[in-house]
């Protein structure tokens, strides 16, 4: 059944300010026709949206997934509305994206307000977090992260090459040496992830066609489950960590860190840009995927180049 636009976006500012009175209110409705709107809603879709209590609406698990795909939906109406205003090359309204820790700190971040600065109408919104993120639950419009992708359901676009690399401090190599070949990790304090789906200690290498890997002892390491902490515990020289090289690029080149046993390669793990699976995309997104693939370029050809230099 075709929803009532007014509804549906009742139903959307109930769910972001926690109250159906306040969001009536914002519309111009009373408090009585706004319930009867979401009553109405809720029946028209035989699924109940909120749980009520005296003090705060509560989305249910239903409610949460409709109000993903609302949102979507108006969004793209509003853009719509906006380019016939505007034109087709205006680019406005909110982006919503995720990135690891440590590469939104250092490079992401950066890159956005250039592309704030060329698009001054674009409200951004930067979740950071080395969980992969849910793009349909989060509300997120892009999601960048390394690795092969694992979701079909959603669109994987390759935005740069990407090598994990081991690093620590110049002091930390002073004081207790250089491992040679990964059988030679276990003398040495590592620094790992965890995250929800367990520790990523299992360090993979690649040298003339010959295969090795490395079990990190849980006993003996330093974890975290943010990366930005394993730069910083690696720069203080509390040991050897497992980095991205778009991580760590500015303190290999400070020399900050340097990279240990650069012969031994691990698997690529291509950056990439993952967005919904729809035959609709914003302008807003589509602006900032062009912006990064360009910005993408032109930094890789620097890393690659530092990558060299560092053996």
């Amino acid at each position: 059944m075709t929803q009532n636009l007014g509804d549906l976006r009742l139903f959307i500012e109930a769910a972001s300010l926690g109250s159906l009175s306040a969001a009536g209110r914002k519309m111009g409705l009373s408090p009585a026709a706004s319930s009867a709107r979401l009553v109405k809603l809720e029946a028209s879709l035989n699924t109940r949206l909120f749980e009520r209590t005296t003090r705060r609406l509560r989305l249910t698990a239903e409610g949460a997934m409709y109000l993903a795909h609302c949102q979507q939906a108006l969004d793209a109406l509003d853009d719509a509305q906006a380019a016939l205003q505007a034109g087709r090359s205006a680019v406005s309204g909110k982006l919503r994206i995720a990135a690891t820790s440590d590469f939104g700190r250092n490079v992401l971040q950066g890159w956005l307000e250039e592309f704030n600065r060329l698009h001054p109408q674009i409200t951004l919104a930067l979740i950071l977090g080395d969980a992969v993120a849910n793009l349909l639950q989060d509300d997120l419009d892009l999601a960048i992260r390394f690795g092969v992708p694992q979701n079909s359901s959603m669109v994987a676009r390759p935005l740069a090459f990407n090598r994990r690399v081991l690093c620590a401090s110049p002091a930390y190599v002073a004081a207790q040496g250089m491992p040679e070949h990964p059988d030679d990790l276990h003398r040495f304090r590592c620094i790992v992830l965890f995250s929800a789906s367990g520790m990523a200690n299992e360090w993979r290498f690649e040298r003339d066609g010959k295969v090795a890997s490395f079990v990190v002892p849980a006993a003996g390491a330093r974890e975290t489950n943010d990366g930005a902490v394993a730069r910083a515990w690696a720069i203080g020289g509390h040991g050897i960590a497992m980095k991205s090289i778009w991580d760590i690029g500015a303190d290999l080149q400070a020399g900050r860190l340097q990279v240990l046993m650069p012969e031994w390669r691990t698997p690529d793990a291509p950056v990439h840009a993952f967005y919904q699976r729809t035959r609709y995309m914003a302008p807003r997104v589509r602006a900032l995927l062009d912006f990064l693939v360009e910005r993408f370029a032109q930094a890789g050809t620097e890393l690659e180049a530092l990558l060299r230099r560092h053996g």
